[in-house]
């Protein structure tokens, strides 16, 4: 039995409508799974780049020191992971009481602290090309950490960059 030349082109017309449906089905249920899990990926590294702000859902938060100011502590490793304090000092700069605290520590230069040690890790731009940024409040530092005037409230980070 032979078939007509017009009903095998249909025949074959219509296998590859529906391989073609099911394909754009099948992928369009993976392609919206996707999509959710990429916002819901993105979001919270955003919040880590923004400025660095104290979550309720930080459980990680320590507590440091005694005084009668307190300030938020941030570290952003090189891996993006945050550790969060709150320090409590009597000190006057911050560079004064995270060094009394075993927090930072670097090299006196003619531009002030030269921090290269925070938290334990130890970045070095002459050998790793990275360095620790200094933030208050989320924005670039201004003035060194050992400058910096402790403001109650404040947030003061330090981030690989």
């Amino acid at each position: 039995m032979k078939m007509r030349p017009w009903k095998q082109s249909l025949s074959f017309l219509a296998c590859c409508v529906l391989i073609a449906a099911t394909a754009l089905i099948t992928t369009g249920c993976d392609s919206n799974k996707g999509t959710a899990d990429t916002t819901a990926s993105v979001a919270p590294s955003s919040t880590v780049t923004a400025a660095p702000e104290v979550t309720p859902s930080q459980a990680d938060e320590k507590v440091l020191g005694q005084g009668e100011t307190a300030f938020t502590f941030t570290v952003v490793d090189g891996d993006g992971k945050e550790t969060v304090y709150e320090i409590n000092t009597d000190q006057t700069t911050v560079g004064d009481a995270l060094v009394e605290l075993g927090l930072i520590e670097g090299e006196e230069s003619e531009y002030g602290l030269y921090v290269k040690t925070v938290n334990g890790i130890t970045v070095d731009y002459d050998t790793d090309g990275k360095y620790w940024a200094f933030y208050v409040d989320g924005a670039y530092a201004q003035t060194g950490v050992d400058a910096t005037k402790v403001t109650p409230g404040s947030t003061y980070t330090f981030k690989v960059e």
